[in-house]
């Protein structure tokens, strides 16, 4: 089995001199839910080679057994380094896609039209699409054959409003993920705030936060079993 990976390429934290990227968490613990089932994983970005990782997901406090192993392992880091270009890849190569959160994706994979080309590929071939924490954002500009909104009517979670609140970015991210995934007719639910919460519909499965990560990847795991 194959599945790809698709990290931002954005590093920017708006205007406030900071930077953001993709968050190593959800990028470890999946990769390593697929890996680990022998699942052979690509990377890719919009712009390849090296991802920008979020530096405050290297932080202590957001340290789990999975970005540990991440951290001494050479061969992934090494692999993260030289992503394909998201324009260089096809749905057709691989049996589901994953999109890693970390604000990052707000700015870039929203409105990346090689990403959303690529998303509707893998929906019109009937393969699983996932996302989690802010990475469901890259559903928000995804249409269906009928050209209506890819999420409208569907079961979604991702990054709540209260949760952006907490970490005070309310007013800095270029909008609120709930909000958007609600305006774009998406049937939002969340769990308590930093606690897994998981929601599939069909071969859409989105997760809302960081401790979310692994629990998408073993529902997608599930489905190509």
């Amino acid at each position: 089995m194959k599945v790809l990976f698709v990290l931002t390429s954005h590093d920017t934290l708006g205007e406030t001199g900071e930077k953001t990227g993709f968050w190593i968490e959800e990028f470890a613990a999946p990769y390593y839910v697929f890996a680990d089932h022998n699942v052979q994983v690509t990377l890719a970005s919009p712009e390849g080679n090296q991802p920008p990782i979020d530096p405050k997901s290297a932080l202590a406090d957001f340290q789990t057994a999975a970005t540990q192993r991440f951290d001494s392992d050479s061969a992934l880091q090494e692999k993260l380094s030289n992503t394909v270009k998201l324009s260089e890849v096809s749905a057709d190569e691989f049996d589901a896609v994953f999109y890693p959160g970390g604000h990052g994706p707000l700015w870039d994979l929203t409105h990346d039209q090689h990403s959303i080309a690529l998303i509707e590929a893998f929906v019109q071939q009937g393969k699983p699409v996932s996302a989690v924490c802010h990475a469901p954002a890259v559903l928000l500009n995804v249409r269906k054959g009928d050209n209506t909104p890819l999420i409208s009517g569907k079961r979604v979670t991702g990054f709540s409003n209260s949760e952006e609140a907490a970490v005070g970015l309310t007013d800095i991210v270029p909008f609120l993920l709930e909000d958007e995934l609600r305006n774009k007719g998406g049937h939002y639910s969340q769990g308590d705030d930093w606690s897994p919460y998981c929601v599939t519909d069909g071969l859409l499965v989105t997760g809302q936060n960081p401790a979310s990560s692994e629990a998408v990847a073993e529902v997608v795991l599930s489905l190509l079993t």
